[in-house]
């Protein structure tokens, strides 16, 4: 799995809490309201985004699972988590560190059992199909209700437009595609394959867009946006070197000038096990 550096997780931590798909969140939660001891897995936890999210959603009485392959990044969800507590109970906070490229292929059930709730941030994107199929089989095998954030679906708008969008789209796409550490990724396809895999599952599956809106709020996030796509662009394609660097110029003197909007879409997916499944 790719590292992710804690600076990159914070620049685009406000793009996310913006983007989330908060009537799914909130079906979730309401649905877990009673259980006794709530217990959530947390997958690829990194700085802790995606708990700071939901945490205002869920019980008090929540048990926390942190995994992520970089045990420092758990140690700073760790330390922000209960610092942001204020006066109030600090969550209950569990970090381990695992290889995730690997977790689902696990014998036992150490991370998996026991689990109401298994949830990810920007996540399944980066997965092949045969880890998104072990992953759901995990999830049903526990009974766990499913809540997959901010999973890119290959929508990339820019404006003002330039005539090489659309080329660099779908390089970019490409990119996406090659792998990442679990094999070779779904990419755009992963928000399509999950809705499938989970609901042959016996899953009720929901899905709504979460897409990236980006404006002059995010000048900084959408410069290394557009530096990122350019670098994966030119691996797809180096012949379009020149090419891609003209449109990356053009398009990072449209940030600088205040005039850029970036989107990228995303879907967030839940998934809830009928009570007679």
């Amino acid at each position: 799995m790719g590292a992710f550096s804690a600076e990159w997780l914070a620049l685009r931590e406000p793009a996310d809490t913006r983007a989330r798909a908060e009537p799914l969140a909130q079906l979730i939660a309401d649905g877990l309201q009673d259980a006794a001891e709530l217990r959530v897995l947390d997958l690829g936890a990194g700085t802790g985004a995606n708990v700071r999210y939901l945490a205002k959603l869920l019980p008090e009485h929540t048990h926390w699972l942190l995994t992520d392959n970089d045990q420092a990044l758990l140690d700073q969800a760790a330390a922000r988590l209960r610092a942001t507590a204020g006066g109030a109970p600090p969550p209950r906070i569990e970090t381990r560190a695992v290889d995730l490229t690997h977790a689902v292929n696990w014998t036992n059930d150490d991370i998996w059992a026991g689990r109401d709730l298994i949830t990810a941030s920007a996540l399944l994107d980066l997965v092949s199909e045969q880890w998104l199929v072990a992953l759901a089989h995990r999830c049903r095998d526990a009974g766990a209700a499913v809540l997959f954030a901010l999973t890119y679906n290959g929508e990339l708008r820019c404006s003002p437009a330039e005539p090489e969008d659309e080329m660099v789209r779908e390089f970019v796409n490409g990119h996406q595609r090659t792998n990442k550490g679990f094999g070779l990724a779904l990419g755009p396809d992963a928000a399509e394959s999950a809705a499938r895999v989970f609901d042959e599952l016996g899953y009720e599956v929901w899905r709504q867009e979460s897409d990236w809106e980006l404006g002059q709020e995010s000048v900084e996030l959408q410069t290394q946006i557009i530096e990122g796509w350019a670098e994966a662009a030119a691996i797809i394609a180096p012949e379009e070197a020149a090419s891609l660097d003209s449109w990356k110029t053009r398009r990072l003197a449209h940030v600088t000038a205040g005039r850029s909007r970036l989107i990228v879409g995303h879907e967030d997916l839940a998934g809830w096990l009928p009570l007679d499944a």
